[in-house]
């Protein structure tokens, strides 16, 4: 991998006593060799079947997935290969790159019981809004929504009182949840996902994006590569729509930077709340539980 002045940014930070201690697993054997199957496009179906039949569980959610209520099949599939069949190559990548990711980043704490349902809602978001963009990856775009909240569970199983933090980040008004996180840990998620996403040789977009998710003045910096800045954007819209169908309230960053983050995309609310409903029985039936 090349390395990259945001690489060096990276390693003096993972250097720093904040985050001497904290352990980046390594990427899944199976997520390596799903990556060295899609590397070059569209992957052998073959090798997909034998990836995920390699683990039980993983086969039982992309059976169970073919055999939601959003495909209306007339008679279940019972097989990996014909749920490949069923829902496509590029869902079944995702499928499996979220339930690897998922079993490497366990969260055991009660704070994170829903984390993965909330990342994998997110990574369809940030996907359909890319579609809607027409210049954006929907790839890219699924995978940084999986990943950009990665430095979470990552913190939680190695920073001691941080799931205090956590609690004190979501209930505080008066300053960012990274701001929280920063006068506790002198560090914060955003750090420890773009080290996260660095190791696992995710595309270098998804890791700059995810070091700068919560710092909404890059969207106007015209030094950063232009979809690292869309992503930034995407990932506050994506979450306002999981928020809108989950919880119909506002969000606090959203209140603060939805207008720009719109505005950046070119994107009306109307358009959004047009997205909300589109979502809907995508959300319902990508809850992995």
């Amino acid at each position: 991998m090349n390395t990259t002045p945001f690489d060096d940014e990276l390693r003096v930070a993972r250097r720093s006593p904040a985050l001497r201690d904290i352990i980046i697993p390594p990427c899944p054997d199976l997520l390596v060799q799903l990556q060295a199957a899609t590397e070059q496009g569209d992957p052998d179906p073959g090798e997909l079947d034998r990836i995920a039949s390699a683990d039980v569980a993983m086969s039982a959610a992309l059976i169970r997935l073919a055999n939601s209520p959003l495909h209306g099949l007339h008679a279940p599939v019972s097989t990996v290969g014909q749920a490949l069949t069923v829902l496509g190559l590029d869902p079944s990548v995702q499928l499996l790159t979220g339930f690897l990711t998922r079993n490497a980043l366990r969260t055991h704490s009660p704070l994170l019981a829903h984390f993965w349902d909330t990342s994998t809602r997110r990574a369809l978001a940030c996907e359909h809004i890319a579609r809607q963009l027409y210049t954006m990856d929907p790839g890219l775009g699924y995978s940084f929504g999986l990943f950009c909240h990665v430095g979470i569970p990552v913190m939680m199983q190695g920073v001691r009182g941080y799931a205090s933090t956590l609690t004190e980040a979501l209930a505080r008004k008066d300053r960012s949840f990274v701001a929280t996180e920063n006068a506790n840990h002198r560090t914060d998620h955003a750090v420890v996902g773009a080290i996260v996403a660095r190791t696992w040789h995710l595309p270098l977009a998804v890791a700059q994006a995810t070091r700068l998710h919560h710092d909404f003045s890059c969207l106007d910096d015209t030094r950063i590569d232009p979809t690292v800045r869309h992503l930034v954007a995407m990932a506050l819209v994506a979450d306002h729509l999981l928020h809108q169908h989950e919880e119909p309230s506002a969000l606090k960053e959203w209140e603060r930077h939805g207008q720009q983050c719109l505005a950046h995309l070119q994107v009306g609310e109307a358009e959004v709340d047009h997205w909300v409903d589109q979502l809907h029985p995508v959300f319902e039936a990508h809850a992995l539980g």
